[in-house]
């Protein structure tokens, strides 16, 4: 079986393991066994598979993720510099320690913004894709915004950003407001450096172009902006309903961080009228706040 045929092997065992303990498993070989380039990547959608783990839960498996996808990055480039900058690359892979069957035994290894961040420039693309200039500047931007710390091949992120400006472009019928505005909006979305899990999930097709270019600022943010956001709108729900009536102090509660019993709570009707109403606590000694039905 060749070193090919065991990366997509790993790749599938990889996607369907049950549990963490697997996975950081799994990870710990792709990143001790194997060197890959490019071709390697796009074929075996290891990249894709890698780089979705970088939000997993497990710090351990997120940190692993992390490290394997810059250490792929690292020969992704060092595999382009060995063959003169080409973008096509012969596809090879190898177990570390063996010899590599393309380029030097020491390629140099890139230096600049390029070694540690791609661009489309940076990945050796041509521009030129549209014959106009602000479309393919948006193109440019969106591949930017993608591809800045993917493992994923170039020809497949670039078939995604043309893809997502055609889509505005044609939903819009022109390059005029609100066309830069919409642009504008995917990039900034896209290049979050705490959102990887959407460009993760624009590039391997989890979400459809035709729906990203319709999704909300809101929609895209990052599990940890929403959840953020969330705990405000639950706070200042907390603060402002019933906020004129007199809270009660009550031993009835028991507090779920201190375990004390020592609360304030005020009830108020936030549902229908023929829903119970809605009861509102504060622990007196943490300031713990919440509330129940």
């Amino acid at each position: 079986m060749s070193n090919a045929v065991e990366l997509k092997k790993l790749v599938k065992q990889l996607q369907s393991a049950g549990n963490n303990e697997d996975i950081t498993s799994i990870l710990r070989t792709l990143k001790k066994d194997f060197r890959v380039n490019e071709a390697i990547l796009r074929e075996s959608k290891a990249g894709l598979a890698v780089g979705k783990l970088r939000t997993h839960a497990s710090k351990d498996v997120s940190d692993l993720a992390k490290e394997i996808v810059k250490q792929w990055k690292t020969e992704v480039e060092q595999a382009k510099a060995a063959a003169g900058g080409t973008t096509k690359p012969t596809v090879t892979t190898a177990r570390k320690g063996s010899v590599a069957s393309n380029g030097p035994s020491t390629p140099k290894t890139p230096s600049g913004p390029a070694a540690n961040q791609r661009t489309l420039k940076a990945d050796g693309v041509a521009v030129g894709f549209t014959g106009d200039k602000t479309r393919d500047k948006c193109i440019e931007l969106v591949y930017d915004a993608i591809a800045f710390d993917s493992g994923a091949p170039v020809d497949l992120l670039l078939a995604k950003s043309k893809a997502i400006e055609a889509a505005v472009f044609a939903e819009i019928g022109g390059i005029t407001q609100p066309y830069p505005t919409k642009m504008r909006s995917l990039f900034v979305n896209l290049k979050d450096r705490n959102n990887p899990s959407l460009r993760e999930a624009v590039a391997s097709g989890d979400i459809p172009v035709e729906r990203f270019v319709k999704m909300s600022s809101q929609e895209m943010a990052s599990e940890e902006r929403k959840k953020a956001d969330d705990a405000i709108k639950q706070q200042n729900l907390h603060d402002s309903l019933g906020a004129e009536e007199q809270e009660a102090e009550t031993s009835a509660f028991q507090c779920s961080k201190c375990k004390q019993r020592k609360c304030r709570y005020r009830q108020a009707q936030t549902r229908s009228a023929d829903e119970p109403m809605t009861t509102f606590v504060t622990c007196v000694n943490c300031n713990n706040r919440w509330k129940f039905s």
